[in-house]
């Protein structure tokens, strides 16, 4: 389905949008540094693309390749680009380190003979040795001039450039050609161990070499371009942008003649299948399920089809429809034979479908991004630190990646951390610091914080009611059940005694004590008093839960007359002064603090996309509500998701996706740094959508991406993540399945995983 933007800054930011869980991630975002040190743990599902050697990939032909939408623009620098953009680009532009299976950078030979760090102190230096055929479409080299013009665009010190971001940039000191043009020294203010991350994609001088070009100039047209593909147009009334083969390109030659993207609603993706509109496209797990149906169907032969119409027809079903169109009875028989032609017309275009969609496979991997529960720490019950990790405690991870990945065949073991995935060479499990799934250990949080069961109910100062209902564990509710049984024997024999009640009307009326009325407030009428002489307020009803409240409502009058009988008492018994009202039936068991329950907002996307993210997140309340934690559910429309709710803050928990990145200490920072409060008075977050930070969170990142050392850096992160799972204000669920419908005689293009899909060699096999 699609993914929800967020809008990114003009600063430090990750290099691809957050999204919805359920989401399409189309590209994997630039990340990474060499591996060293530790061994290297497994990457949890390896690349499907149907791997071919260029032999046996056929020249020529055109493939159609399904997006969400024409890109708003071709500037993958601004704050509007979208997957689309980096898709598209990625073919047309140069991408100096390209990811390998492992989510690691390695050295593109096709733009470098070299790059590395010459010096050290005093200040850090980089070299780039170019490629001496690399050129752009119009001939000219690429060069020092290229790289110039992108660090002063992309640096943040001119605001008439409308950049999106400037991480790594910022740093640079200045850029100067070597012996030509193709030696590029890049000298650093500051040490940059990320510096890898720099230039990908490079944009040719006449695209950044200005703030107009750079604004406007490359939005939908790119005429100078450096890859296997050139842009040939971008037709947004069509929907589509199309590229040829570059001729100009020096590398191995595009087995492609043209690629086509074309927009195509994910909701309509199975539908485009079957037409033959496209060749690739990113799909939701229903759409692959009818892939491996279509696989399965049979029909022809005289057998009924596996599924579709006319597969619930039983033989003789089927002898029995034969007959009466073949019958002396000529209105039966026109019926029948009317029947029978319309079921054949549906076989024939469902089998035709699944001939269609049979003509696909389902590439399966896991994205390089994680679905996480966020816990928005900037206000109410969890602004406290213990009531988050409270929250976390009471998550079973394991059997929540079982419910989305287990289904797809795929592996469900939960990430571990915030900044890498399983296989890339800086992942280290760090969810230790918060620790596994315990509830008592989570109720024991609450209660720490001062939520109890009966502070739903208790008003602030009313420590006795308060310590009477904190009393009640299971033994003592049972014990109390039997008690009121007693009670409420006697009071049945003592029914006689009803008329002295009415006595003490006036007395009842001149001590203050009314009923309470269906809307919550005192009635006209005065409580009657008990046998006893004492007198308590009776409320009329019960309570029901409305937008994460309780209000009074007269629609359980008679449920809690029958309730009271089961629970031992007796219509018209009443208990002793002073004793507190029971809770509603609503509150029982629910955690609270001074006559408030504990109930969060939990904010959902609504589009038919996202029920796979909806069933978590309702696996999720009834984690909580074994704990005593209510949650109401906000469902909203996708487009307004994460604008309206997650990035203004307008939730208690939600869910959401971050893709994963080799550039941790540059592209994690502003996800989990620190807000700060703005002259204004507002919150500067970043990215930083759960409102949760530390000083000390900072301070790692700052020092890990200031380290050339590998090794020295990814420790700082693992510190780092550390302290990010004991603030509890992000929990990684599960990494995202990916699942890609390939024509079956496309070779190396489908599930990427980490990797930097390598376009020249797509194509359909011989």
């Amino acid at each position: 389905m699609a993914h929800v933007g967020v809008p990114r800054g003009t600063a430090r930011t990750r290099r691809s949008l957050a999204f919805l869980a359920t989401g399409v991630l189309t590209v994997p975002v630039l990340a990474g540094c060499s591996s060293g040190g530790e061994d290297p743990v497994a990457v949890a599902a390896g690349q499907d693309i149907a791997p071919a050697s260029r032999e046996v990939v056929a020249a020529g032909s055109e493939l159609t390749w399904a997006i969400d939408a024409v890109p708003a623009t071709l500037n993958a620098f601004q704050a509007d680009a979208d997957g689309a953009t980096t898709r598209i680009t990625g073919a047309l532009l140069p991408t100096l380190f390209p990811l390998d299976a492992r989510g690691e950078p390695q050295l593109n030979p096709d733009y470098l003979e070299s790059a590395k760090v010459i010096e050290r102190e005093p200040k850090q230096v980089v070299l780039y040795k170019l490629n001496q055929q690399a050129v752009w479409s119009d001939g000219r080299e690429i060069g020092a001039p290229d790289f110039v013009a992108q660090w002063r665009a992309l640096s943040g010190k001119d605001s008439a450039f409308w950049t999106a971001r400037n991480a790594g940039y910022e740093r640079i000191e200045k850029i100067e050609r070597g012996k030509d043009d193709l030696q590029v020294r890049v000298t650093f203010a500051k040490p940059y161990g990320d510096w890898r991350s720099l230039f990908s994609p490079l944009y040719p001088k006449e695209v950044t070499g200005s703030p107009g070009t750079f604004n406007d100039g490359a939005r939908a047209a790119l005429k100078n371009t450096a890859g296997p593909f050139r842009l040939r147009k971008v037709n947004k009334d069509e929907g589509t942008v199309t590229l040829d083969r570059n001729p100009r390109w020096w590398g191995d030659e595009a087995k492609l003649e043209s690629l086509v993207f074309r927009a195509v609603d994910p909701k309509k993706r199975a539908e485009a299948l079957t037409e033959g509109t496209v060749d690739v496209a990113d799909i939701d797990p229903a759409t692959a399920n009818a892939v491996a149906r279509a696989a399965r169907y049979r029909g022809g032969n005289g057998q009924p089809p596996a599924h579709g119409p006319g597969s619930d027809i039983t033989p003789a079903a089927a002898l029995r429809s034969w007959a009466l169109a073949h019958g002396s009875d000529e209105e039966a028989a026109e019926a029948a034979q009317a029947a029978r032609a319309k079921n054949r017309e549906a076989v024939a275009v469902y089998a035709a479908e699944q001939k269609s969609l049979a003509g696909f496979a389902v590439r399966k991997s896991l994205e390089p991004a994680y679905t996480q529960l966020a816990l928005n720490g900037e206000s109410g019950p969890l602004a406290d630190d213990r009531v988050r990790r409270a929250i976390a405690r009471a998550l079973d991870r394991q059997e929540l990646a079982d419910t989305v990945l287990r289904p797809l065949g795929l592996p469900a073991k939960p990430p571990g951390s915030h900044l890498a995935l399983a296989g890339q060479p800086a992942y280290r499990d760090g969810s230790g610091a918060l620790g596994d799934q315990d509830p008592k250990e989570a109720q024991a949080l609450l209660a720490d914080a001062g939520w109890t069961v009966g502070g739903a109910v208790r008003k602030p100062g009313d420590t006795k009611a308060g310590s009477e209902a904190d009393k009640k564990t299971e033994e003592g509710k049972k014990a109390e059940e039997g008690k009121k049984a007693e009670s409420g024997k006697k009071a049945g024999e003592g029914e006689a005694k009803a008329a002295e009640e009415e006595k003490d009307d006036k007395a009842s009326r001149d001590e203050g004590l009314y009923i309470v009325g269906d809307d919550g407030k005192p009635g006209d009428h005065p409580a009657p008093a008990s046998a006893s002489g004492a007198r308590t307020a009776v409320a009329h009803g019960g309570a029901r839960r409305r937008a994460g409240a309780l209000e009074a409502t007269g629609d359980d009058a008679a449920g809690a007359t029958a309730r009271d009988q089961r629970q031992g008492g007796a219509a018209g018994a009443y208990a002793p002064a002073g004793t507190p009202a029971p809770a509603p039936a609503s509150l029982r068991g629910r955690l609270g603090k001074d006559g408030k329950p504990l109930t969060l907002r939990f904010v959902l996307p609504s589009g038919p996309g996202s029920q796979s993210l909806r069933g978590v997140g309702e696996k999720i309340v009834a984690m909580l509500d074994a704990i005593g934690v209510g949650t109401v559910i906000t469902k909203v429309p996708d487009d307004s998701y994460f604008t309206d709710h997650v990035a203004s803050g307008d939730y208690d928990l939600a869910l959401y996706s971050w893709p994963a990145t080799a550039y941790p200490a540059t592209d994690g920072r502003p996800i989990f740094a620190k807000p700060e409060p703005a002259t204004d008075g507002s919150l500067l977050v970043e990215q930083n959508y759960t409102r949760v930070g530390s000083d000390h969170i900072d301070q790692l990142f700052d020092r890990a991406v200031s380290e050339l050392d590998v090794n020295a850096s990814r420790e700082l992160l693992k510190q780092a993540d550390a302290r990010i799972w004991a603030a509890a204000g992000s929990i990684p669920l599960y990494q995202r399945p990916q699942l890609v419908a390939v024509d079956k005689k496309l070779a190396n293009v489908g599930a990427f995983g980490f990797a930097t899909p390598r376009y020249e060699d797509i194509g359909f096999t011989r």
